[in-house]
């Protein structure tokens, strides 16, 4: 099983902590990490996007000359597609773009993720993170005495208002509840900082 140091708030190491091998030691899949990615950010898309076919443009009820005799080309509608104002054709229409997963794959891709966050060392696990009330300061204070000073996803064992408002106007600090950890965020940020309550109740759902 992997060791990592174990902090508290003040940026000193109090302890090792053993982590869940089946959680944080698997080999690294970056093929599935990819497609956990590519299902998130497509989740994320509204898919709201819309535009108007001949039926849908206004105007047009009228042929605009005869048929034959004028010289010109023949048109029965000026909502036709060539012409300006007219409809569009195979134009973008709501949709659904999400991608769904099998469990099993969403599992080892975030899995992979976690692992190569320690394989790289860039996994800071804390004693404790408990504020009496919300303190972008003190949580910036904490941060320093971490020396993180780059990106970093803070991960707490539940959804902490007071450790949430404090952490997430700092630029860079993303808080998110254990129960919401996700690939894209593990990998967008260059230090997982996740409190030990954290690593367990990560443990217990993925080590199943």
């Amino acid at each position: 099983m992997p060791k990592v140091a174990l902090y508290n708030i003040s940026g000193d190491q109090v302890g090792e902590i053993e982590l869940n091998d089946s959680v944080f030691g698997v080999p690294v899949h970056r093929s599935v990490m990819h497609d956990a990615v590519v299902a998130y950010l497509a989740g994320l898309r509204r898919g709201t996007h819309d535009t108007k076919t001949r039926a849908e443009v206004s105007g047009g009820g009228k042929k605009p000359w005869r048929q034959k005799g004028t010289g010109r080309a023949r048109h029965g509608s000026i909502r036709s597609p060539i012409w300006r104002g007219g409809g569009i054709v195979f134009g973008p229409h709501p949709r659904d773009y999400s991608i769904r997963l099998p469990k099993k794959v969403r599992r080892l891709a975030i899995k992979s993720a976690l692992s190569s966050k320690v394989e790289e060392g860039n996994i800071l696990v804390l004693d404790d993170l408990k504020m009496e009330q919300p303190k972008t300061r003190e949580m910036a204070r904490i941060l320093n005495n971490l020396k993180i000073d780059k990106k970093a996803l803070v991960v707490i064992a539940g959804n902490d208002e007071n450790v949430v408002k404090s952490a997430r106007n700092i630029p860079g600090i993303k808080p998110v509840a254990a129960s919401w950890l996700n690939v894209y965020d593990i990998l967008a940020h260059n230090t997982l900082v996740i409190t030990r309550d954290a690593v367990s109740r990560v443990e217990e759902v993925l080590a199943q």
